[in-house]
């Protein structure tokens, strides 16, 4: 049973934080990477931030220096995280985590191509 439960959103003034998490099912445990992804109202979904396996990270344009991707791996379930520091309006949007079913190219890791397992989103609005 595959399965990506994100948490954490809210609202939030500019210039705050929030910590995303996304818990994945053990059938996802040894993926390559996870995504973090956004997609704001009347904008395409847009990558925000990979975190591969051993804990290597991409960030969007968007988000470096101020996004942090985390992961959190235990016998059952992989966890993944995004600290979003420094938030900005233009940061609101329905953010995602996502799972590839096999091999991702690390320079296409931000493409939403390239994962295949969604979870259903939670919502980070900042005003």
């Amino acid at each position: 049973h595959v399965q990506l439960v994100e948490s954490g959103g809210g609202s939030v003034q500019a210039g705050g934080s929030l910590r995303l998490s996304c818990a994945a099912s053990a059938y996802l445990y040894n993926r390559p990477c996870m995504g973090w992804f956004r997609q704001a109202p009347g904008k395409e979904r847009e990558g925000v931030a990979t975190i591969a396996s051993d804990g290597s990270t991409v960030y969007a344009d968007s988000g470096k220096g101020r996004f942090t991707a985390s992961l959190r791996r235990d016998n059952i379930y992989d966890a993944v995280y995004l600290k979003m520091n420094s938030l900005e309006p233009e940061d609101t949007a329905m953010y995602y985590c996502a799972a590839p079913s096999g091999f991702v190219e690390w320079r296409d890791s931000l493409r939403d191509s390239q994962y295949a397992y969604w979870g259903q989103g939670t919502q980070v609005t900042v005003s």
